[in-house]
């Protein structure tokens, strides 16, 4: 309901008819600055003399609300220092340093002091993923069969590494070593406790 008191604010302010402003009003269920807008965008009243239109109270929540976004999207972008694009691009380029690393770097099978086989590092890495099961026992039982291994290449052929792989190595071979000598051990000893049971000859 638009009363007398609304009616002539809105025309002694934007210095129409008091129908005119009746009606702007009525078509803005009494909202004096809906009414305003309205006119202003009838071209029925000048905008303000500051520029722009006035703002319903939507519109200016609606208007802070856009500003916080791009204010926020700016600040996410400045944090990261970079769009997605940017870092997807960053990722690919991470992923292609590390199989160039893995390509210059090797795995190498020795026995008896010979080289049996050099495999890229990103290979050995490949074959542990596809096929951890099969690649991982067959490296722990080449340990039990003899065989060293060792990383040779710019970045992880360190001494450290390589000396921990060797130790690996000399204990399994001793431990091997100890469990042939304690089987044949045992071997001898069956094969005498048999010479002297069928050596004895029971007593008439």
């Amino acid at each position: 309901m638009v009363d007398f008191e609304q009616v002539q604010k809105l025309r002694e302010y934007a210095n129409i008819s008091y129908e005119e402003a009746k009606k702007a009003l009525e078509e803005a269920n009494g909202d004096m600055l809906e009414a305003v807008i309205n006119l202003e965008k009838q071209n029925r009243i000048k905008p303000p003399e500051t520029g722009g239109y006035y703002n319903s109270q939507e519109e200016r929540r609606a208007n802070e609300e856009s500003c916080r976004r791009n204010s926020w999207e700016k600040k996410t972008v400045h944090a990261n220092g970079s769009s997605f694009g940017d870092q997807v691009a960053a990722f690919f380029k991470w992923c292609g340093k590390l199989i160039y690393k893995g390509n210059i770097n090797n795995f190498e099978v020795f026995r008896n002091g010979n080289r049996i086989i050099t495999l890229p590092v990103t290979a050995l890495v490949l074959l542990l993923f596809f096929a951890f099961w099969i690649v991982a026992p067959l490296i722990v039982l080449g340990l039990f069969f003899g065989y060293q291994y060792r990383f040779r290449g710019p970045d992880l052929e360190k001494p450290e590494v390589n000396r921990a792989m060797e130790s690996v190595s000399r204990v399994t071979t001793k431990a091997v070593d100890s469990m042939v000598n304690a089987v044949d051990q045992i071997a001898k000893d069956v094969k005498k406790d048999k010479g002297e049971s069928n050596g004895a000859h029971p007593d008439h």
